[in-house]
């Protein structure tokens, strides 16, 4: 399937193709998999609705038709969507275990200065939980997924001005939250 095209290889996928859809699948499954997780914070909460997108992808890709945006936008809307239900469906905030939060080693660090580092970065990640979705979402694609604008508003469904709109208050949002924190230390 390299030899062909993304849309010659969506054309084979939407006639039941199932070669074509395994291959959009190892395309695209790490990618919509780092989406989920950062928005569920749980390994095994991500890997089930990982399974969900695209096993609603594969009986739904005969519906899928291009108009412009990029297959990768119609597979992030459905998890968008899968996690959106996810979030409703639960009562109360998940928190995620100690033995699932990635730790970070710095090299040539005293240990307090470690402590520091992940105290600081446990801090942010406790402030971007309390964003909205959408802000959440925004900041995903950014930053874990490198997307550009233009990508990011194709999926949220959004103009691109509207997307660094959404930037830039949700920076200075986090800005003004960062230094409250200090202020009340």
């Amino acid at each position: 399937m390299p030899d062909l095209d993304e849309s010659e290889i969506l054309a084979k996928a939407s006639q039941g193709d199932r070669d074509a859809f395994g291959f959009l699948y190892e395309r695209y499954v790490e990618r919509i998999f780092n989406y989920v997780y950062y928005r569920t914070g749980n390994v095994h909460d991500a890997e089930d609705i990982t399974a969900r997108v695209f096993y609603r992808a594969l009986h739904h890709i005969h519906n899928y038709h291009d108009r412009g945006v990029p297959f990768s936008a119609w597979l992030y809307r459905i998890a968008h969507n899968l996690v959106a239900n996810w979030h409703r469906d639960r009562s109360r905030k998940q928190e995620i275990p100690l033995t699932e939060v990635p730790t970070i080693k710095y090299k040539g660090d005293a240990p307090e200065q470690s402590v520091v580092h992940i105290e600081e970065r446990e801090n942010l990640l406790q402030l971007i939980q309390e964003l909205t979705p959408d802000r959440q979402n925004l900041l995903i694609l950014k930053f874990i997924e490198h997307m550009s604008n233009a990508e990011i508003g194709q999926i949220m469904g959004r103009s691109e001005g509207a997307v660094k709109s959404l930037y830039h208050r949700t920076l200075h949002s986090l800005r003004e939250e960062i230094g409250d924190e200090l202020t009340e230390e």
